[in-house]
């Protein structure tokens, strides 16, 4: 089963690099990961998008809390949460046909057009991996210069709240 865990961790160097070596030192896959600063500068706030029985997460769980840079740790899939991720996509628009083609499917994904060249645009589009997935299909590998995704991020919904 796929489970998004978030957590907060301490903002030093090499925070990053224990976290992830745990799961590589017991054969956890992690098939995203996001971080960044908090509104807190002294704490990041990580999220980690893996897959595994009940029993592998509450593994996974108990070892990162041993982790002296973790501070708090939530499993959001135990309860209702919000998950999107970001992607930034490079397409081919080349003549009018191509552009508007382009521009058409973008209206239709709710997508944001971030920089036009001459044979070129660039595409903001966030949503579910789903939703960023049925953009790819739609707009033909052919056409598709770069893909950039940021990986899930989560927050839980209503007065919960992964704090301190």
């Amino acid at each position: 089963m796929r489970h998004i865990i978030s957590l907060l961790v301490e903002n030093e160097a090499g925070a990053l690099s224990r976290i992830s070596g745990l799961f590589s030192a017991r054969g956890y896959n992690i098939e995203s990961l996001t971080v960044a600063e908090t509104e807190d500068a002294t704490l990041s706030r990580m999220t980690i998008t893996t897959t595994g029985s009940d029993r592998i997460i509450e593994q996974i769980t108990k070892q990162l809390n041993k982790l002296v840079d973790v501070v708090k740790l939530q499993d959001l899939t135990e309860g209702n949460y919000i998950e999107r991720e970001m992607m930034f996509v490079k397409v081919k628009a080349e003549g009018e046909a191509q552009r508007s083609e382009v521009k058409r499917l973008s209206d239709i994904f709710r997508a944001r057009i971030i920089d036009v060249t001459d044979t070129t645009f660039c595409i903001e589009l966030t949503g579910s991996g789903d939703k960023l997935d049925a953009y790819i299909k739609a707009m033909h590998e052919n056409n598709i210069v770069e893909v950039v995704r940021s990986g899930s991020m989560g927050i839980l919904r209503g007065d919960r709240a992964l704090t301190l």
